[in-house]
């Protein structure tokens, strides 16, 4: 066998290629082989660190590469918190994370301190600090979470909030246990500490979403808009430097300040999530295995003894805190699991106290005294030897339960979400989305994968009708090439669209028998761009659609990205809620709201009103309700609308009982009033109407029989249940 000149396999390796690949391999293997044996495989990346790292077969270094590598995963982390979390539950169980936050931080931080005074005997700054290390915690179990489809579960949002308060705090101790060890506090330092994190927390909240929502509305290209998040997270993690406080900090604000911007079902948090899991928070876990030196716990005792003491405490404490928030707020057994997994592993904010106390010296001005004699003495620093091994075993050993922990919470949590829904396949949402403008694809898919169901991966059925008279070579090659690009923009979301290609008399009779031999549930249109502004926009074909189909439609026209929009303002109609198809196209609403974060704010009647807080109430969003009835007075609502909201009109069929004339004029109001807005149009699915009944439009119950059965229903979230458990997110 010929080597290439040159070539050196000595260890540590040093040929950057073959050690890449080495990595890779690691990345890939590690996870299959020790799931086996039922290890998460967060461990067995960092089980492989340990064995690959100086400490074990020396097969690579922990360099600057891996450091580099493993800090942006462990800023990924973060940063993949922030943006998953969702913001409604967010601001709704803000206080519980205040709560969790305070109790994970304040216990750890007394017994812990308590600990190192009476039990090891250290010297009280140097308690202080040991006890700074149990209260903070890194998110090592979050990607793990986050597989399993449970991120947005109360417990989850409560942890992570918990998670920045108790980091944060921690951080600020070890910020001013070093300076009390160099001599730095003063007033001056508090005030400075003060004011910047102030301005360094209002300027990545503020100023981020206004620079991402210019960025996205002006740039489409997807690499381009990977690119300018991850800038902005390190940027903003720079900025927390800055401001003097920990990196992780400013990574989980830019994940926050980004969150509204980035929908959970976009393709852009597609690719986030998969290059993070890939290859950011693999590289981060191996740096922490590379860490692990099992002889420096045969060395002494005192290692030993200190390595045992912070392991039982931090694991202990956590796990106190994690019980009482059970008990207060009454969660279940796999929540309190999930807190504890979450809040137990101790690894980055861990290593910054730990590393940082054993590089400071007390006896700086004794040791240069020494050495002006000629002397040598043993440095006294304010972490000890005995307290670095030993923080890397409690690293190991709480990265391990945690793991196994959070895995046992949330699978269980998962299985219990996934036991309740309904395996009924004549329920099962099917949506069809006609497509012929290739301008407004993408955003027509990205509309489709936002508002149905999350379990519905394969419910989606794009379609091009060909016209029987205008069949020829180039109309096939174009329709093939819409239908690939609705394919492709699904499938960037890990979506898959059946595609369908029908040749018929006109479009209209292709999609009427597409939805008969598909079942299909649910209709998303593109709107008719209109040149004259006296055109109805909804054009010829769409209107003899709505009139011959009963089925939940859709209907949009998007002026800039979904993702951009502030505000989404459903105008509703009178009796809406007498609709056999009310709670259909409201579940949509429901799904744009918790998969964007943005803000829905219902205008319609006081019983319409009524009916929907009740469902906000059990399945809460962020909502506004506001008490409006006069359809003839429409056009003042245009007064309140601004440059980034959707605006949505819910309208009816005629004869049905929500029907209002006014509504024929809405497309045409639209195409004049409303052109700098994204607009979307609903038709619910109806009741068939018998053309010789006559409807009353001031008094249309009259005529509806179903009102009636609606009226006997004793309780509105029973007739919910079956179709909310598809979107439970608790």
């Amino acid at each position: 066998m010929f080597l290439a000149p040159g070539l050196d396999l000595s260890l540590p390796l040093k040929d950057p290629i073959l050690l890449f690949s080495l990595l890779l391999f690691i990345i890939l293997f590690a996870p299959i082989l020790l799931n086996k044996i039922k290890i998460p495989h967060l461990i067995g990346l960092i089980i492989a660190g340990a064995i690959i790292g100086p400490n074990g077969l020396n097969l690579m270094l922990r360099d600057s590469s891996i450091i580099l590598f493993g800090t942006v995963g462990l800023l990924y982390i973060m940063f993949l918190a922030g943006l998953e979390i969702d913001m409604g539950d967010f601001k709704k169980n803000s206080g519980k994370s205040l709560y969790f936050g305070m109790l994970t931080f304040l216990i750890p931080m007394s017994i812990g301190t308590a600990a190192g005074y009476y039990v090891l005997q250290y010297p009280l700054p140097t308690s202080i600090l040991l006890a700074s290390m149990f209260a903070s915690h890194t998110l090592l179990a979050y990607p793990l979470v986050s597989k399993l489809g449970i991120a947005k579960n109360k417990a989850v949002n409560i942890a992570v909030g918990g998670t920045v308060i108790t980091d944060t705090l921690a951080l600020l101790v070890l910020a001013v246990i070093v300076g009390m060890s160099v001599g730095e506090i003063t007033d001056a330092f508090w005030w400075r500490l003060s004011i910047s994190v102030i301005v360094f927390g209002a300027f990545v909240m503020i100023v981020f979403p206004i620079i991402g929502r210019w960025f996205f509305k002006k740039y489409e290209d997807s690499v381009s808009q990977y690119i300018f998040v991850l800038a902005m997270v390190y940027l903003g993690s720079f900025l927390a430097e800055v401001a003097g406080v920990e990196a992780i900090i400013g990574a989980f604000l830019a994940g926050l300040a980004l969150n509204r911007l980035i929908p959970h079902t976009s393709p852009l948090m597609n690719r986030i999530e998969f290059v993070g899991n890939a290859l950011f928070i693999p590289f981060f876990l191996i740096g922490v295995g590379m860490l692990i030196d099992f002889t420096a716990f045969f060395k002494d005792l005192e290692t030993i003894k200190v390595a045992a003491v912070m392991t039982i405490i931090a694991l202990s404490t956590k796990y106190m805190a994690a019980w009482l928030t059970q008990k207060t707020f009454r969660f279940s057994a796999d929540q309190r699991r999930l807190i504890f997994g979450l809040s137990a592993a101790q690894a980055a904010a861990t290593l910054a106290a730990v590393l940082v106390g054993y590089n400071i010296i007390l006896n700086q001005d004794e040791i240069a005294a020494a050495l002006a004699m000629g002397q040598e003495i043993e440095p006294v620093r304010l972490l000890s030897e005995s307290i670095l091994n030993g923080t890397i075993l409690m690293i190991l050993v709480t990265c391990t339960v945690a793991s196994f922990v959070a895995q046992k919470g949330a699978k269980n949590i998962a299985m219990s979400d996934t036991s309740n829904e309904e395996d009924d396949a004549d329920d099962d949402e099917r949506i069809l989305i006609p497509v012929s403008n290739q301008e407004i694809i993408v955003e027509l898919m990205n509309l489709c994968v936002t508002v149905k169901s999350k379990k519905n991966k394969k419910g989606l059925f794009a379609l091009n009708v060909i016209n029987n008279k205008d069949v020829d070579q180039d109309a096939e090659k174009k329709a093939k090439k819409i239908l690939e690009l609705a394919s492709v923009s699904a499938s960037a979301t890990d979506n898959s669209v059946q595609e369908l290609l029908r040749y018929d008399l006109n479009v209209v009779n292709g999609i009427n028998s597409i939805v008969k031999e598909h079942r299909i549930t649910d209709l998303i249109i593109g709107m008719h761009k209109s040149l004259d502004v006296n055109d109805k926009i909804l054009g010829k074909k769409t209107e003899r659609l709505i009139e011959t189909s009963n089925l939940t439609t859709l209907i949009y026209r998007p002026v800039q990205p979904l993702s951009t929009i502030k505000r989404h303002l459903i105008i509703i109609p009178e009796h809406a809620e007498k609709e056999v198809g009310f709670h259909f196209w409201l579940l949509k609403i429901w799904n744009l709201a918790r998969n964007t974060g943005s803000t829905i704010v219902f205008y319609g009647s006081k019983q319409t009103l009524r009916e929907i807080q009740l469902i906000q109430k059990r399945h809460p969003i962020q909502a506004k309700f506001v008490e409006f009835s006069d359809w003839e007075g429409i056009l003042t609502l245009s007064k309140e609308i601004k440059i980034d909201d959707n605006v949505v009109f819910v309208l009816s069929r005629k004869k049905h009982i929500s029907y209002n004339p006014v509504m024929d004029k809405i497309s045409t109001y639209i195409n004049k009033y409303f052109t700098a807005n994204n607009t979307a149009i609903i038709y619910p699915k109806q009741n068939p109407v018998n053309d010789k009944e006559q409807v009353n439009y001031k008094n249309p119950s009259v005529h509806n029989p179903l009102q009636e059965n609606l009226e006997r229903l004793d309780d509105i979230g029973k007739s919910l249940g079956n179709i909310f458990k598809k979107n439970k997110s608790e």
